[in-house]
């Protein structure tokens, strides 16, 4: 289905927009397997989703018809598995440019691929890619964002929204089409080859970046410093014992 309001080359040519599902990702997932070849860039976004995932199988919560949560398709052919995080990078990227014109400076990326506002968690995203050889064939972008929602059940964490930040109503589609225009933007500097642009920007908006934070890993609670991410999406965090590398299931953000 076409959508003039989508400016982009391909991402959002194709939208596709469903009143109730369990999963954005799922419904692509399963469009996929069942019918002719999707255009890439096409979006699936529902306007109630009752079974979002986070990462780690956390659930995402959403109030109907107030929040965004949508699936790109996206066939990266071009990308080696162990470039894999640039589209982590790309997809965050993405979101933040969008939403940086309503936050300002507020607004981060919490490695690997949360979107935060202050200390508050404004959206997160889920990639699940498939591979043919040492490529990737096609990756899946879930992306859920909080935008008109006024309050958050107990068990939503540290959600806040758009709302909550700004005090008024924001159209869905307009955020989605400029979401949607900025990650093919990204996307097309990393299909050209601008790798150390997209890591660069990356790791210059990133949540607790240069800052002395609390940590814990292998239930060791330490105080450390971001100060990379590595090419394969390793976070280098310096603590008394120099530069360590972790992966997402080694390490814990503590808010003191």
């Amino acid at each position: 289905m076409q959508n003039n309001i989508f400016s982009g080359l391909f991402v959002g040519q194709n939208l596709v927009t469903i009143q109730q599902v369990d999963s954005t990702n799922t419904f692509l997932k399963t469009l996929l397997s069942n019918s002719k070849p999707l255009p890439e860039g096409t979006v699936i976004m529902a306007e109630s989703q009752y079974a979002g995932r986070g990462q780690q199988q956390n659930k995402w919560h959403s109030e109907p018809g107030k929040n965004l949560t949508f699936s790109i398709l996206l066939t990266p052919a071009f990308l080696a598995i162990s470039d894999q995080f640039d589209l982590n990078r790309v997809v965050s990227l993405g979101v933040y440019d969008a939403l940086h014109p309503y936050l300002s400076d507020n607004l981060k990326i919490k490695w690997p691929n949360d979107i935060y506002y202050g200390d508050r968690k404004l959206g997160g995203i889920l990639i699940e890619t498939h591979v043919q050889g040492t490529n990737i064939k096609d990756a899946i972008i879930g992306i859920g964002l909080n935008i008109n929602q006024e309050s958050f059940e107990p068990g939503a964490g540290n959600a806040i929204s758009l709302r909550q930040i700004l005090h008024r109503d924001y159209d869905l589609k307009t955020i989605l089409s400029e979401i949607c225009g900025h990650i093919e933007a990204y996307y097309l500097n990393l299909r050209a080859g601008k790798f150390l642009f997209v890591r660069n920007t990356y790791l210059s908006r990133l949540y607790w970046l240069n800052e002395v934070k609390r940590f814990k890993s292998n239930d060791q609670v330490f105080d450390g410093v971001i100060k990379n991410v590595k090419e394969n999406g390793m976070l280098v965090v310096e603590n008394n014992n120099g530069q360590q590398e972790f992966s997402l299931k080694q390490i814990e953000f503590l808010n003191k």
